[in-house]
């Protein structure tokens, strides 16, 4: 018999990471179809990816992906909905519209559409605690063997990377997917599905993060999957 669905999650993102994006857009329908207790984490893509030589993102006055992180950690002492909120709004403004978060003015801009002092980010970045806080999750995800994001994470300490999508499913089709992600807890030893990505794929992945590429100060690396 399959063992119960999980009813809580730990989700690990960075914004500037358009995958996580997406995925977590479906993560918010299945929460709020389902009732799952989500729980917003942090993995920085700038610290795995870091080249050897290259200041590692705390050690910077300002670190695009890190630096969105360390606001979301101040404003996850307030209220955890406060992060929710941060990281749709900052996912949304870099993914969808094509803004700048990662920038301080942004940044601050995003905090006064929130109705919050944008004073926080100063605040935020002032605090070392704040980078105590978004390295600790970010490690533990190393400590599971990850690598990038999205990484769920459930009860057990079963970790996934994924699913990757470009297109979240909405309504049914959200819960269907979840209830497949969710069987391979059942499966210990099944590490890895992947869809080949064809010509057209490449095409509709560059179409959706267009706004992303259009928006980020930065060269994307990657390094290769364990």
């Amino acid at each position: 018999m399959a063992a119960p669905s999980p009813t809580a999650v730990d989700f690990h993102f960075d914004v500037m990471c358009p995958y996580a994006y997406q995925t977590s857009l479906w993560m918010r329908e299945v929460r709020d179809l389902a009732g799952i207790d989500v729980t917003w984490r942090f993995f920085s893509l700038e610290e795995v990816n870091r080249v050897e030589g290259k200041k590692h993102p705390w050690e910077r006055e300002w670190s695009y992906g890190w630096s969105m992180m360390r606001i979301g950690a101040r404003l996850r002492r307030e209220d955890p909905a406060l992060l929710d909120e941060w990281y749709l709004r900052a996912g949304t403004a870099l993914h969808v519209d094509g803004r700048k978060p990662h920038r301080p003015e942004v940044a601050e801009a995003l905090l006064v559409e929130m109705g919050l002092d944008p004073g926080l980010v100063r605040e935020a970045i002032d605090d070392p605690t704040t980078t105590e806080e978004v390295r600790a999750e970010h490690e533990r995800v190393l400590e599971l063997g990850g690598w990038g994001v999205p990484v769920l994470v459930f009860e057990g300490d079963h970790a996934f990377f994924g699913p990757v999508v470009i297109d979240p499913p909405t309504g049914d089709a959200a819960l269907r997917l979840w209830e497949l992600v969710t069987g391979w807890i059942e499966f210990p030893h099944v590490y890895e599905l992947q869809r080949p990505k064809r010509p057209d794929d490449i095409a509709a992945i560059a179409t959706a993060f267009r706004p992303y590429l259009e928006a980020r100060d930065w060269v994307t690396i990657q390094n290769e999957t364990p």
